[in-house]
């Protein structure tokens, strides 16, 4: 683990000693200029350890570059469905950290991290539209890429690879038509 991502795991675990956050590489490569570290927290916990990421000057991780989900359907040895993952970044410290939130059936749901983040709003409402997974306390939680009243969720591995039949609703059009 990289030297920055040793001291911000140590802050943390002294800061919330119950929780595991179960610190892992992304990557088996090892490399000192671009490791790129996990951690798991508890939906329950989401808001408050974040929020604690972000203010505090130790890891002052002011920016959200990405917030997406992984659908562990088969996957080997997985206890959860879905996986929202965070990636932050401190441009002050120029350090970043990826943080992996688990969600599972018949209704998954995360807390919404709007509130520290207003860039979530739109990523948040992608995942939400893709892969069916609501965050609550989002101020906008409605469909972003599909339609309203759309049943399922594309990016879902359950999802058939020829989809529900929404593609034999449109009309058909050749190059030469005007």
């Amino acid at each position: 683990m990289h030297e920055s991502t040793e001291r911000i795991i140590s802050v943390l675990q002294s800061q919330f000693s119950d929780i595991d956050f179960a610190p892992f590489a992304m990557s088996p490569k090892r490399d000192a200029r671009n490791e790129q570290t996990c951690i798991i927290i508890p939906p329950d916990r989401l808001v408050e350890v974040m929020r604690f990421l972000h203010d505090d000057e130790r890891c002052a991780f002011e920016q959200l570059c990405d917030l997406t989900c992984v659908d562990y359907l088969n996957f080997p040895k997985s206890r959860d469905r879905y996986g929202v993952t965070y990636m932050i970044q401190s441009v002050t410290l120029g350090h970043r950290l990826w943080v992996k939130c688990f969600a599972n059936d018949p209704e998954p749901c995360v807390p919404s991290v709007t509130s520290i983040w207003n860039g979530a709003e739109w990523t948040e409402r992608e995942v939400f539209d893709l892969y069916g997974v609501t965050f609550t306390d989002h101020p906008d939680m409605r469909r972003i890429l599909t339609w309203d009243g759309f049943k399922a969720h594309p990016l879902r591995k359950d999802y058939p690879l020829r989809g529900l039949g929404e593609r034999e609703n449109f009309e058909v059009m050749l190059r030469d038509d005007t």
